[in-house]
């Protein structure tokens, strides 16, 4: 019978395809140095080309998954995640029910716009949400990050690794371990490849598991 730590050497340095709520449950606790996800943001989004993301038009796994996320965290360590506006009292809800203490919040300007209706949409959110008390930083990221634009072409949301490599920098040290429950294309993980640490991918989709796959096999740094 296989322990939760065999699982887990197992699934270092790799992209599981599976339901993050199952995958993280066969975890550890106290095993994730830093968790940064970009999950559904529970508004069924669809972008030009009609491509959507499971489990965005309702918010049952919320709760669930953020839960095993903070399972797995260690304590005093930190989770980043974006989030939908139009549903952050369902996201708060959820993260604050869990334990989590909400410490920071970020925006990400764009130079283009997503979307236009009452305003042009040029940024995406995030907070940073902590487990316990970790220490103060002696030098703070800005809270404001600049998000070139990706293309899409991978995801639907796939979020550039530019704007992810400080959030893994600051949060998180060489050789650390960084989980990304939704990671989509990857692009968490590429990220903390490229900045010495070791990722733990779980994506629900199985076109988007081999995509962010391929992409790391390849060291794709985009």
């Amino acid at each position: 019978m296989q322990t939760s730590s065999s699982i887990q050497n197992r699934l270092i340095d790799t992209i599981a395809h599976g339901n993050c709520i199952d995958v993280m449950r066969q975890l550890p606790a106290n095993s994730v140095d830093f968790i940064l996800t970009d999950p559904p943001y529970l508004v069924s989004y669809k972008d030009r080309d009609g491509r959507s993301i499971l489990n965005d038009s309702d918010d049952s796994w919320l709760k669930p998954a953020f839960a095993e996320a903070y399972r797995v965290l260690m304590p005093n360590n930190f989770c980043v995640s974006f989030y939908g506006w139009t549903r952050v009292d369902r996201f708060l809800a959820a993260w604050k029910a869990i334990g989590f203490r909400v410490v920071g919040h970020m925006v990400f300007v764009k130079r283009y716009a997503s979307r236009a209706r009452f305003l042009r949409y040029q940024h995406e959110q995030a907070y940073l949400l902590a487990k316990g008390n970790p220490e103060l930083p002696a030098a703070p990221l800005s809270d404001v990050i600049e998000m070139v634009f990706s293309g899409n072409k991978l995801h639907p949301t796939q979020k550039p690794v530019s704007s992810l490599i400080p959030l893994i920098q600051a949060f998180s040290r060489q050789g650390d371990l960084v989980l990304d429950p939704f990671c989509g294309s990857g692009s968490t993980c590429v990220a903390a490849f490229n900045t010495g640490r070791r990722y733990i991918g779980i994506e629900l989709d199985p076109q988007y598991q081999q995509i962010a796959q391929t992409r790391l096999a390849r060291r794709a740094a985009i």
